[in-house]
């Protein structure tokens, strides 16, 4: 009798442990299913966003330059050019003459979005220099102007000397710029 009565009980659990095992390898294929579906939408979405033109409020914008801004101001006003607050604006004139980047490259970070210049910055003047301005202009590999970015280093560079500016972030870039020309705009006494 307990023969019997055994072979019945190990039927119906032989039977539950099939169906237990069914459910999990459907559950587990549907979860890797899924996954694969999310890793694809992950890709697609990072691909579209590198394609998209920065937003005004990531972009680097155009700053006019302290120096242009002095040489726009009406010279005419007598009451400006007598106050203390304006002569302490009014920044020392630099030759940019004998300021010359004199080595130069870039390459791209944050995932080939932005653009992170190494130049060699070189100092002939008799005076240290600070608040240096560069222009980055930026072209498609046809030769075709994409954009610029402009970036202010407060990093003082002494007299008669030379300082590399290693991997500076210039700002986000297109991901069809191919070179890369950065020049001196301005710079003020130290």
């Amino acid at each position: 009798m307990n023969a019997r009565l055994d072979r019945i009980g190990w039927g119906r659990f032989a039977r539950t442990g099939e169906r237990v095992a069914r459910a999990v390898t459907i559950a587990s294929v549907s979860f890797g299913r899924s996954l694969l579906w999310l890793l694809a939408a992950i890709i697609v979405g990072c691909g579209v966003w590198m394609l998209l033109p920065p937003s005004k409020g990531n972009s680097a914008e155009q700053v006019k330059s302290e120096v242009a801004a002095v040489e726009a101001a009406p010279s005419g006003d007598p009451a400006a050019s007598a106050s203390p607050a304006a002569e302490a604006q009014v920044p020392a004139v630099v030759d940019l003459g004998r300021l010359r980047i004199s080595s130069q490259t870039w390459r791209r970070g944050g995932l080939g979005s932005k653009a992170l210049v190494t130049f060699t910055l070189r100092n002939d003047n008799d005076y240290a220099v600070k608040d240096l301005e560069i222009v980055c202009a930026f072209v498609r590999r046809d030769g075709s102007h994409l954009t610029d970015r402009r970036r202010v280093l407060a990093d003082p560079v002494s007299m008669k000397s030379r300082k590399t500016f290693a991997r500076i972030s210039v700002g986000f870039v297109n991901v069809n710029a191919d070179q890369a020309k950065c020049s001196l705009v301005a710079a003020r006494r130290a």
